[in-house]
């Protein structure tokens, strides 16, 4: 069985990349393909597979601004050749579930998110977009859209990274999704004896993690923060931060694995698909706060692994850090990181192994019910076996 492993784009190693490097475990034999790859940003283990990049490549500047090519994504994804493939697994958030696969093969798309910049994202996007991009956005979005809902009618079965993706996926393409919490490697992270005199924030310095509500909070607080990360948000945090916030920039593993087991806890003020960091603070047996939407309503048990607040305002951050040191004896540690290994990189592949599994069959089975005449009685778009994707469920 020929297996093609499809990425919206490879320059760094973030969430989405780490799934492609579980389902690399899976398929060692795998190929990928993607829009745009920078080779010296990703994992050895993502560059001992062959890699195919699309036409975007050969564009000048395209590794680094590729994100302004947005209009010529579907052509590009669409331009890839995947004739011999028997299985296809795209891991989507950019376009990728837009690839046309050849007839005879099953394509499982794995779904961080329905592109979030031309969805509910949109007009946040549009607002902190360039002039230009501000004034084409109208023009291009709707025919996106279109180009987006068309193109899940490609994909025979949905995996959703959370139950929040799982909706947004039936509002959007009005398809159902089987839910697999992505891979956290939580065996790499390890509770430390003494605790820091700090709280963390980290993740990319973009507009909707909303840090600057923390790096507020927390200068109006006058206690100590270290926000971890890099992005085009930093100039802007670093202006509007006091003296007790610390910026460590894009901080090496090591660094951020002793910073996570020492924090008194994580600040998340985002909302986000399902977000890796506070499960990754969990495996260090530390807590998290976080705005509670999206995917931290799925991760962080209010009194056991963290806090939860209501509104993305300073203030509401303050009410909840007041709230948490009231009761932080009462976090325990250990407890926190047995939460955090229901996430596990394991958990993961026997999920996406049963689903791929059942799917394979019910292609084959699609293929033998046929009528005299060779016409396919029925297209599995919809689970075939809905017992042991129900099965799934319970395993995550």
């Amino acid at each position: 069985m020929r297996v093609a492993i499809v990425h919206y784009w490879l320059v760094s190693m973030r969430g989405g990349e780490k799934v492609v490097e579980a389902l690399c475990d899976m398929y060692p034999e795998a190929d990928i393909f993607t829009l745009v790859y920078d080779e010296s940003r990703v994992s050895e283990k993502i560059k001992r597979h062959k890699v195919t990049s699309s036409f975007l490549q050969k564009i000048p500047g395209a590794v680094k601004h590729y994100q302004s090519l947005l209009p010529l994504m579907p052509f590009a994804l669409e331009s890839l050749d995947l004739s011999g493939y028997d299985l296809i697994i795209s891991s989507e958030s950019g376009p990728a579930k837009g690839i046309i696969a050849p007839p005879h093969s099953t394509h499982v798309c794995y779904c961080h998110s329905p592109m979030r910049y031309i969805w509910d994202h949109y007009h946040s996007y549009r607002a902190n977009a360039g002039l230009a991009s501000r004034m084409l956005l109208p023009w291009m979005a709707p025919l996106l859209r279109s180009w987006d809902v068309s193109t899940s009618m490609r994909v025979d079965r949905f995996v959703a990274n959370s139950h929040h993706v799982r909706a947004r996926i039936g509002k959007y393409y009005g398809r159902s999704a089987t839910v697999i919490y992505p891979p956290v490697a939580v065996d790499d992270y390890a509770p430390a004896t003494e605790t820091g005199d700090f709280y963390l924030c980290a993740g990319q310095l973009v507009s909707y993690k909303r840090v600057d509500l923390a790096v507020r909070a927390f200068t109006k607080m006058g206690r100590n923060l270290v926000v971890i990360g890099e992005g085009k948000e930093l100039a802007a945090l670093k202006a509007i931060a006091g003296p007790t916030i610390t910026f460590l920039g894009r901080a090496p593993f090591p660094v951020l694995k002793e910073k996570l087991a020492r924090c008194k806890a994580l600040i998340f003020p985002g909302e986000e698909d399902f977000g890796l960091i506070p499960v990754e603070t969990m495996a260090s047996g530390r807590p998290v706060i976080a705005f509670g939407s999206g995917g931290a309503l799925e991760t962080v048990v209010p009194g056991l692994s963290g806090v939860l607040f209501h509104e993305q305002t300073p203030e509401a951050i303050i009410d909840a850090v007041h709230a948490f040191e009231a009761e932080s004896a009462a976090f325990d540690p250990a407890a926190i990181r047995e939460h955090a290994a229901r996430f596990s990189t394991r958990n993961f592949k026997l999920g996406m192994d049963l689903v791929i599994q059942e799917e394979l069959r019910a292609r084959k089975t699609a293929s033998l019910q046929t009528t005299p005449h060779g016409e396919t009685r029925r297209f599995p778009f919809e689970p075939a076996f809905p017992a042991a994707a129900a099965e799934t469920d319970r395993v995550h």
